[in-house]
């Protein structure tokens, strides 16, 4: 009895190659590099950010703190309030971290800063310091235009000339700011908003804690005539995760973190950050945005003259005219 093996070669049935088989030719291109369709298309650059701000009470002795917060917690931008160093000045802090800060006035006190890490740091463009309770950086990325504000607004119990004279410098720095770019303002407002937003659904999100005080009435006035959402607000969180200082019995939400309304899509999330020892009394506030902007495409060369077409006397008469 003889068997014989069926194999897949010998049964197999020969079908034409199909179209999805054959090798693919390459596209072709013009002599810049570009699809033979014609100019190179535009690309989404897209930035992901974080933006901190913390009241240190006082930089002496928390620079490398402060530069481990922000590598353990992701923070590129961080804004400092009550500084209490004199002068204007920049200095390294560790971890790659730069702090540009504004100093204190003739008493010692107030003081402002701005920290970047070692990614954001080589994208500054200029610094302007307006005084020792408000300045800002410019940070440049590709076609994006980054502003960062840092704020430390007069406590309760200050003048009412040097109330007004912040909130008029402040709104000096944002006007300043052309529409398209990007600003971030972070900074201890002291002052209470509380949760409800009544006919200011436009800049409050309508989450909070506590009541509304005159400082608080001062800063949604700001904002509204400013056009700057109050990013704290715009996300739902327990009421403890709403506090930004605490000191014995007391718990109030006085530090912020605000954007321009037409940018707030962009951001998608903010949060207090709690359990970090930098400081006993303020936490750290922090929010995250995803920028998109658009890098341009590779520039087409300049156009070939064409000298031929001279020989053509009606065209060459009008060139000489």
């Amino acid at each position: 009895m003889i068997v014989r093996g069926n194999t897949a070669s010998e049964t197999a049935r020969a079908y034409p190659v199909s179209d999805a088989q054959r090798p693919r030719l390459p596209p072709a291109r013009s002599e810049q590099g570009l699809p033979c369709q014609g100019r190179a298309r535009p690309r989404k650059l897209v930035q992901n950010l974080r933006v901190g701000t913390l009241n240190v009470g006082s930089l002496t002795g928390r620079g490398r703190e402060l530069a481990d917060l922000m590598e353990r917690r992701g923070v590129g931008v961080l804004c400092v309030q009550e500084t209490r160093w004199k002068g204007n000045k920049s200095r390294e802090i560790g971890e790659g971290c730069k702090l540009i800060y504004s100093g204190a006035n003739t008493q010692g006190r107030n003081g402002v800063g701005i920290i970047l890490d070692k990614k954001w740091r080589d994208d500054l463009v200029s610094v302007m310091r307006k005084s020792d309770r408000i300045m800002s950086v410019k940070l440049g990325v590709e076609s994006l235009v980054l502003n960062v504000v840092c704020a430390y607004a007069p406590q309760v119990g200050c003048t009412e000339d040097e109330k007004e004279g912040f909130w008029r410098h402040l709104d000096e720095v944002l006007q300043a700011v052309p529409q398209e770019e990007r600003i971030f303002v972070g900074g201890d407002l002291n002052g209470h908003i509380g949760s409800e937003r009544g006919v200011l659904s436009r800049i409050h999100g309508g989450w909070g804690v506590g009541g509304r005080n005159e400082e608080g009435e001062g800063i949604l006035d700001f904002c509204l005539a400013s056009d700057m959402a109050i990013t704290n607000t715009f996300f739902k969180r327990t009421p403890d995760q709403y506090i930004t200082y605490k000191s014995g019995i007391r718990e109030t939400q006085i530090d912020f973190l605000l954007c321009r309304r037409n940018h707030l899509g962009e951001v998608k999330s903010c949060k207090v950050i709690k359990g970090e020892g930098v400081t006993a009394q303020h936490r750290l506030v922090v929010l995250d945005c995803v920028i998109k902007g658009v890098k341009r495409g590779r520039k087409q060369g300049t156009p070939k003259i064409k000298w031929w077409e001279l020989k053509n006397e009606r065209l060459k008469q009008q060139f000489k005219e």
